[in-house]
């Protein structure tokens, strides 16, 4: 099964006041722990959507195998997001059959929540593999071709998740169990990298 990835880092991290992609945990920004989660698993193509600080981050992040693109109208929510992800996706290869979307601020991201969203899509017969964390589902969450058409038509700041909420008979889950820890705060990161 021909599967891309979109990691979304267009964000301008308004509630920490600097970009959350460059923050460090191990060494590493956050930015560099999803996409080289992600570059374990051979996913083509996988993009790398940025908006706010996108010169600032790439200064810092270049990696082979990666599209690196600007979503000129990140002011307007996560969804422009998705589709300028969708549409570059769409650009560089018609064959994709699932697209697997998930954000630069999951420090506890592994390639193995990717493996497990794509091993349970080839058993499942749903079009949907959502993460599954604190009651909730959310991302890195796999969608089938049969939503391509609505994740490109998705608008304002709702995200992706509206479209899982609308299709929970068709959504499966896989455990992502420290999913639900993110950086939004100067809290947040502080918290974090006291545990590190």
């Amino acid at each position: 099964m021909n599967t891309g990835i979109i990691i979304l880092a267009a964000g301008n991290s308004s509630r920490l006041g600097r970009p959350k992609q460059l923050l460090k945990y191990k060494g590493k920004t956050l930015l560099d722990l999803v996409t080289e989660e992600a570059l374990k698993i051979p996913f083509i193509p996988t993009v790398v959507v940025l908006g706010a600080y996108s010169k600032e981050i790439l200064n810092h992040h270049t990696y082979l195998g990666i599209a690196y693109i600007v979503n000129p109208n990140w002011q307007t929510g996560i969804s422009s997001s998705i589709v300028a992800g969708m549409s570059a996706i769409g650009n560089q290869s018609k064959e994709i059959e699932n697209v697997i979307i998930a954000v630069a601020d999951q420090v506890f991201i592994t390639s193995k929540v990717f493996e497990k969203l794509l091993e349970k899509r080839k058993l499942s017969s749903k079009g949907i593999i959502a993460s599954s964390y604190a009651e909730t589902v959310g991302t890195p969450v796999l969608f089938s071709k049969k939503y391509f058409e609505k994740l490109l038509s998705l608008t304002g700041n709702t995200g992706a998740k509206s479209i899982v909420e609308l299709n929970m008979e068709d959504t499966e889950t896989i455990p992502f169990e420290l999913g639900h820890i993110d950086i939004d705060t100067e809290t947040d990161y502080n918290n974090l990298i006291k545990h590190q």
